[in-house]
């Protein structure tokens, strides 16, 4: 099993799994592999550092457990120290972004087109007051602003859609 570090040209970073690297360049050729943030088809392989154990492994305490560990070997020139390179921030904020995408997803009802209607409705006191999403237009949104209901832009990649592997 190959697990590479992908990015798309919207510098998404995210992880690949593959049997293979002649396995990844085959799905990549054919359009197979996208962001699953935001969809884009272009993709870069990114370095990536493998944990490397040069001597006994030590136990890692908690907190550091979900780090990448890289253990050098102790010399005179080196003591021997334990280097722990913390995940970057990027991917945890996407984790984060989608997880409170599919939270309002799951905690609101789809309206669809009928957007700008519904809200109307709940808006002046002729539908329940509940929890909607759905698709408007530019011009919708801005009227609805001027009515004085408040409503704002989702962005809904299709990684939100499905539960990712």
């Amino acid at each position: 099993m190959k697990v590479l570090n992908l990015q798309c040209s919207h510098q998404h970073a995210f992880e690949g799994w593959f049997g293979s690297e002649d396995d990844f360049q085959s799905q990549l050729t054919r359009g197979l592999v996208s962001c699953p943030l935001c969809g884009d088809p272009v993709i870069q392989k990114m370095p990536s550092a493998p944990r490397l154990n040069f001597g006994a492994s030590a136990a890692l305490p908690e907190a550091a457990s979900t780090s990448r560990e890289v253990s050098v070997p102790a010399t005179p020139r080196n003591p021997p120290t334990q280097q722990v390179v913390a995940s970057d921030g990027h991917s945890a904020g996407q984790a984060e972004f989608l997880k409170a995408l599919r939270h309002v997803l799951a905690h609101t009802e789809d309206v669809g087109e009928r957007f700008a209607d519904e809200a109307r409705a709940m808006h002046y006191g002729d539908a329940e007051h509940r929890n909607i999403r759905g698709q408007a237009s530019r011009s919708e949104a801005m009227e609805l602003l001027e009515e004085g209901i408040e409503v704002m832009p989702l962005p809904l990649p299709a990684a939100v859609k499905e539960t990712l592997q």
